[in-house]
């Protein structure tokens, strides 16, 4: 027994849960306190002149021949005199490589024009270990580093999409700022711009999550059975009417929705123009899908019949954590892309070790340079990385009727 925390022989199992979830609170926010302070804010390194290039799609030369002639943002030089950007720098230079070349500037600065209309993603499964979040969490920076300004939405209510931006969901996160805020029944809901916040990353605002969107899950069926709904205010519409208040602030949403089937994910669902649908090849993982496509597929039913209307521009399964190598694996890859066909993105996002260990430390591959993880470990996944991403990108540019 951990003499830390005595037993309590008297107690009743509540009181026991909760005792043991307070001391590991405790514990896990003096941890935190060591390694982040609380005053501290997570940041966001440079980037090389290399990496930039590589980023906006020019040659490494050519931003040399800018900087030397003054044009564009002035970038950090090292000791070496190796030149390095901020990413708001690498804003700086779409807009200015934008303007300088006219012919390029949908390339260059591909945000949403007139007639464009908001691309809203939904990363789901209810199947634990697919990497939806993971999968969120690179598809909101790839977007973000193309250019586009993105909106993440952390709809489950484990957080772990509002981690990895910096924010623990038990102290950064108060009463009312999550999704929740913006969607609650009763006369404390507030405007969605009130929970919205900004990143480190610049590009990508998030609306971080914690257990309090539990509460909508709790509120909906009383809510329901009092019947006090209006058509515009039925639980399914109330996610895209939270997201139709800032519709002009950004291109892209992505939403890491909960791991089932709840009031928060037919909203989400609804809310949806595009819906990404992660899947590990292992063949439990791949009979979970299906009982995950034959429950969502009921509850769209539900949606419509009550008067909703999904008609998305694009549904994809991806891939996730695969093993080319693994044979098994592959068999089950054939399968799926048998059966779903072009629906199955190309890319997959193989299992790496590089993304393992960035995540322990609450970080990406973006956020971290080749050295830190093994330059061919390294490579390796964000060679895969970017393939998804740029798929994904693919498809929205399509939506808009360009191509990327």
């Amino acid at each position: 027994m951990n003499p830390a925390i005595p037993d309590h022989p008297h107690e009743t199992t509540s009181a026991r849960i909760t005792r043991r979830a307070d001391a590991l609170s405790r514990r896990l926010r003096a941890v935190g306190e060591r390694v982040f302070p609380p005053t501290a804010q997570k940041s966001l390194r440079s980037f090389t002149s290399g990496e930039v290039a590589e980023i906006v799609g020019v040659s490494d030369g050519y931003l040399r021949q800018l900087s030397l002639d003054g044009l564009g943002p002035v970038p950090e030089l090292g000791p070496s005199g190796r030149r390095s950007y901020t990413l708001e720098q690498v804003m700086d230079l779409r807009r200015y490589l934008a303007t300088a070349r006219p012919k390029d500037a949908v390339r260059f600065w591909p945000r949403r024009r007139e007639g464009d209309k908001l691309q809203v993603i939904t990363v789901a499964n209810f199947k634990g270990g697919s990497a939806k979040t993971t999968t969120s969490l690179y598809l909101a920076q790839g977007l973000a580093l193309s250019g586009l300004r993105v909106l993440a939405i952390d709809l489950d209510p484990q957080a772990s999409l509002s981690a990895m931006f910096g924010l623990q969901p038990e102290f950064d996160i108060a009463e009312n700022a999550t999704l929740y805020g913006a969607i609650r029944y009763d006369d404390q809901r507030v405007a969605m711009k009130e929970v919205v916040r900004p990143t480190y990353f610049t590009g990508i605002s998030i609306v971080p999550g914690n257990l309090e969107l539990m509460e909508f899950e709790h509120q909906t069926p009383r809510y329901m059975m009092e019947g006090r709904s209006r058509p515009d205010e039925l639980f399914f519409r109330r996610v895209a009417r939270a997201i139709a208040e800032v519709d002009d602030d950004f291109d892209v949403v992505v939403i890491d929705c909960p791991p089932q089937l709840g009031f928060l994910t037919m909203g989400a669902l609804n809310a949806a123009t595009g819906m990404i649908v992660t899947v590990h090849p292992q063949m439990v993982d791949v009979a979970s899908m299906s009982q995950f496509l034959l429950m969502t597929s009921d509850l769209i039913s539900v949606i419509e019949e009550a008067g909703g209307s999904l008609d998305y521009d694009f549904l994809r399964f991806l891939v996730t954590r695969h093993d080319p190598r693994d044979v098994p694996e592959q068999e089950i890859v054939a399968l799926m892309r048998d059966v779903f066909d072009t629906d199955v993105l190309a890319a997959s996002a193989w299992k790496s070790t590089a993304i393992a260990n960035a995540g322990l430390t609450k970080q990406s591959l973006y956020e971290l340079t080749r050295g830190s993880v093994g330059r061919s470990v390294y490579d390796r996944a964000m060679e895969s990385i970017n393939a998804v991403n740029e798929e994904i990108m693919d498809l929205i540019f399509s939506v808009w009727g360009r191509q990327k």
